[in-house]
């Protein structure tokens, strides 16, 4: 299993599943990270989190807690 944290930079990743349970998967769902969306990872910031990344035709950065509750392949 793969998770965005662990997905490097530059490259284009694709959500398989989404983990966490109640408000905080809401919260990522409403982020616009879905399974099936594609997702490019943009650059790490200089202390490593968060993640700036692209989905859906715009930038979002995702704290490294969150983004290890999704699932990539």
């Amino acid at each position: 299993m793969k998770t965005l944290k662990q997905a490097k930079v530059g490259s284009t990743v694709r959500v398989v599943k989404l983990h966490g349970e109640g408000a905080v998967k809401r919260r990522i769902m409403d982020m616009g990270l879905t399974r099936g969306v594609e997702v490019y990872i943009r650059k790490l910031a200089p202390l490593g989190d968060p993640i700036e990344v692209t989905v859906r035709g715009y930038e979002l950065s995702i704290r490294k807690a969150d983004a290890d509750m999704v699932e990539v392949e």
